[in-house]
């Protein structure tokens, strides 16, 4: 049994428990981030946070990250979503187009798909060779704990729906001309080789679960459940790196 046979898919909440927990995360999250850009602190600025958001196609990433920033000041925070490389990017070491944007301390950025590219898609679609995705799961590990012990909470989450839910969803895209543009040929490509994924994540999972940045899995079946497990994860992780950051910092 892997790791994502363990999460509860069936995980769900009531519209009156979903409002109510969701406005506690997010009255919590907010008091978080403003003592981390140091606005409650005196100017006394705290670590960097850097939320990396993984998960399944339609796995409800965006509808998550969208409730963790909504009641943020836009200055106070960048998101940036990471598509497939350029052709300019790709003439550099791969990690090279995600360090440009780690948030320093007091910064805050969230990451719409990040590094672990290397070796899911790019693994499962060769465009990787076996020796760059199979090197890959050591030079991400050392990258993370960089950026942990220079001040950045690095938490990374996986959102997790089943094979059925996914292809309800896609099938709902397809049908909205207002939400089409969020499904592409790729999408219905990566569906096909499920199993081949699956295999992927379990070995990443395997590979870069690691102390100073281990990973939250998400039930992402229920989209309220999602929204509200991510965002109450997510301030328990940054009470851990605050914590961590003032020691290793006394």
């Amino acid at each position: 049994m892997g790791r994502l046979d363990e999460i509860d898919l069936t995980a769900r909440l009531s519209k009156d428990e979903y409002e109510q927990r969701l406005t506690a995360a997010q009255d919590r999250f907010l008091e978080l981030r403003l003592q981390l850009g140091g606005q409650t602190t005196d100017g006394k600025v705290g670590p960097g946070l850097l939320v990396v958001v993984e998960g399944s196609d339609a796995g409800g990433k965006g509808g998550a990250i969208k409730r963790l920033v909504e009641r943020l000041d836009p200055r106070h925070f960048d998101v940036f979503a990471f598509a497939k490389p350029t052709p300019r990017e790709k003439r550099h070491h791969f990690l090279w187009r995600f360090w440009r944007d780690v948030p320093g301390l007091g910064g805050m950025c969230v990451y719409d798909r990040s590094w672990y590219g290397r070796v899911l898609v790019e693994r499962v679609e060769g465009f990787a060779s076996d020796a760059e995705w199979r090197r890959a799961y050591h030079e991400i590990v050392e990258f993370e704990r960089s950026l942990v012990h220079e001040g950045v909470i690095l938490v990374k989450f996986w959102l997790q729906v089943s094979k059925d839910e996914q292809l309800a969803r896609f099938e709902k895209r397809r049908d909205d001309p207002l939400r089409r543009w969020k499904l592409n040929e790729e999408d219905w490509r990566n569906r096909d080789k499920w199993d081949q994924y699956v295999d992927a994540i379990e070995d990443m999972f395997a590979k870069t679960d690691h102390g100073l940045a281990p990973w939250d899995l998400i039930a992402g079946e229920q989209k309220k459940w999602a929204r509200v497990a991510f965002i109450e994860t997510l301030n328990e992780r940054i009470v851990e790196g605050i914590e961590r950051y003032e020691r290793d910092n006394a």
